[in-house]
Parts: C-alpha cells; sequence; structure tokens
C-alpha cells in the first residue's frame, strides 16, 4: 500500500473521529446543568433580563441549529468566545496549551525514564525481588486515581516534607521574555535561573503524579513483550549459537519490543496531552484542563468544547505520527 494512501485513510478517520466528538460533547455541554446566562447578567438580574441574553446567545434555539451554528464557526477557526474570561477562546487556550505541552512532555519523559528499563530487567529475572517489585508497582499505578495520588503526593512531599512547593496558581507568563510559552525554557532563554528552579519545582510533583500513573501500564507493556521475545525461537538460535546474553538481549531481544512499547509510549503521550485535567485542577497548573474545569464550572461552553476537541485533536495526531513512522520501518504495516 503506497504511503499516501495509507496517511489518506488515517486523515479521514481523524476527521470523522473529530466530528463525533465534537457533537458528543455539543450534546453533552447542553443537558448539563446550570444556566450560563447568569453568569453574564448577574443571578441577580430579572427574567427578562436573563431571557434576553439567553436569546441573544442562542441558547433557546433548537440543538440541532445550535450544534449547526458551531460547526460552521469550527469551519472558520472560530472556537467562540468565553464568557468567563471574556476572551477569545483561541486566544486563552493560546497561552494555557503550552503549559499543558510542558507538563504532558515531563511526565512522559519520567514515565519511559522509570518503566521501560524496569520493565526489561524484570522481564530478564523471573521470579526475583525485581519481578515482584514490578507487580505490586504495576498494579498500584494502574489502579490509583491521579488525583488521589497527587493529593498524597502533596500532603506529604509539600505540607508534611517541606520538600516541593505548594501549588500558588501562579500568573501565566511570569517568565520574561515569554518566547514559547514554555516556563522552563522561556526561563532558559532568558537567562533567568531562579525562575528556571521555581518552574521545576512547580511541575516535579504534577509531572511524578502523571509519570506513576501512565508509566504503569507501559511497565507492563514492556515487560509482557520482552517475556515473549525472550522465550521466542530466534533468541534460543542465538543461545545455541553461543552469543552473549549481553549481545542477546541489546542487539537481537531489546529492538523486537521497541515498536510495541514505542506505540504504547505514543498512546501514552496522547493521553497525556488531554488526560491531565484533574491533576492540573489539584496542583493549580495553569494550563488546559485547569481552564476546562473552571470553564465547566462556570457552565462555559465554548472553552469545554475546545479543551475536548484539542485533546482529541492531540491524542489523533500522535496516533498518526506514530502509525507513519511504523509504516516505514515495519514492512508487514503495508499489506
Amino acid at each position: 500500500m503506497p504511503l499516501a494512501i495509507y496517511i489518506g485513510r488515517r486523515l479521514v478517520f481523524l476527521v470523522v473521529a473529530l466530528f463525533g466528538v465534537s457533537l458528543i460533547t455539543f450534546v453533552v455541554t447542553r443537558v448539563l446543568p446550570g444556566n450560563p446566562a447568569y453568569l453574564i447578567v448577574g443571578v441577580q438580574a430579572d427574567e427578562s433580563t436573563v431571557e434576553a441574553v439567553i436569546e441573544r446567545l442562542g441558547l433557546d434555539r433548537p440543538i440541532v441549529e445550535q450544534y449547526g451554528h458551531y460547526m460552521r464557526q469550527l469551519f472558520t477557526g472560530d472556537l467562540g468566545d468565553s464568557w468567563r474570561t471574556k476572551n477569545p477562546v483561541t486566544t486563552d487556550i493560546g497561552v494555557r496549551w503550552p503549559a499543558t505541552i510542558e507538563l504532558a512532555s515531563m511526565a512522559a519523559i519520567m514515565a519511559v525514564a522509570w518503566s521501560v528499563p524496569f520493565g526489561v530487567i524484570s522481564a530478564l529475572r523471573r521470579r526475583s525481588l525485581s519481578d515482584r517489585l514490578a507487580n505490586v508497582v504495576s498494579g498500584i499505578g494502574v489502579s490509583v486515581p491521579e488525583f488521589w495520588l497527587g493529593i498524597i503526593l502533596l500532603l506529604v512531599f509539600a505540607f508534611n516534607l517541606g520538600f516541593a512547593p505548594a501549588p500558588i496558581g501562579r500568573t501565566l507568563g511570569v517568565v520574561p521574555p515569554d518566547v514559547t510559552g514554555l516556563y522552563t525554557l522561556d526561563s532558559v532563554i532568558a537567562g533567568d535561573w531562579g525562575a528556571l528552579r521555581s518552574a521545576l519545582a512547580q511541575l516535579i510533583l504534577p509531572a511524578l503524579t502523571l509519570a506513576i500513573t501512565t508509566g504503569a501500564p507501559l511497565l507492563r507493556v514492556t515487560r509482557g513483550f520482552m517475556r515473549e521475545t525472550m522465550s521466542s525461537h530466534h533468541i534460543r538460535s542465538a543461545r545455541a549459537l553461543g552469543i552473549p546474553e549481553r549481545s542477546i538481549v541489546l542487539r537481537h531481544a531489546v529492538p523486537n519490543v521497541l515498536l510495541p512499547v514505542s506505540t504504547m509510549a505514543a498512546m501514552m503521550y496522547g493521553y497525556l496531552l488531554g488526560g491531565t485535567v484533574l491533576v492540573e485542577f489539584v496542583f493549580a497548573w495553569p494550563g488546559i484542563g485547569k481552564y476546562a474545569i473552571d470553564s465547566i464550572n462556570a457552565s462555559d461552553y465554548a472553552p469545554v468544547l475546545a479543551a475536548v476537541l484539542l485533546s482529541a485533536c492531540s491524542y489523533i495526531i500522535v496516533y498518526l505520527i506514530m502509525d507513519i513512522l511504523h509504516f516505514i520501518i515495519d514492512p508487514r504495516t503495508r499489506t
């Protein structure tokens, strides 16, 4: 199958998936309790004023007509305006999206750094202490909710031990100059090492929370595929030929595990780009997730729709890139 056809099929899937996400999210936000008109005019406004605002916003129209209007706006690149911040949603997201990327990237790096080597080692040493520990750690990581783990880490390391600062809800764009929107990178560009230390101190606990919960499935996948590979016929043949065990692991086993592990890592990163909502809220990290929760609490529809669409789009694009790389690397995917 030519690469262009493969990419075209994936892009069609992307469009269909985004359409489904937008439709479901739109309907759900409209049936949630709460009237956004009161956010604009205040709870003390009289009924006629509230009805006038509802009519101006088009909330009195049939939901099909509202959705059609929303899709027409979407095709022109207009994500609407936030009734809570009084800004265009594209402006708010442009300010907050880098913070989410920064948190997701740091968490992904930390998750890969601990889970993949641990998975390889535990697979090579069956029934050892590392193997049993991998079972326990992966079970805890998969079972524990992110927000609960985040609260526990805050209580232990921030409030009891004082090893990390408490969440302070930093003002966005405090690191001059605001070149990329990434706190750590902008601090390095500005040469402001105090700001860098402050950004890393605020970033470490939420990134660690996500690294534990998302690294656990990656640990299981690495461990499972590594065990399967080490039991395969070509590994047995390599041992029979007298090839050193270190060479067997590094040159024959690990490369065969890279494809499924990289796929899982890509899925993990795509999830992190849209799945940091509760962690951002717990740690007051000023990203898309906290923006979405604040908007939900205020019945502010447009930011919620935009945040969900952006998360879905990020996940699908990351997976698309990984699919294309696999198509190029692995001939078996071209049939």
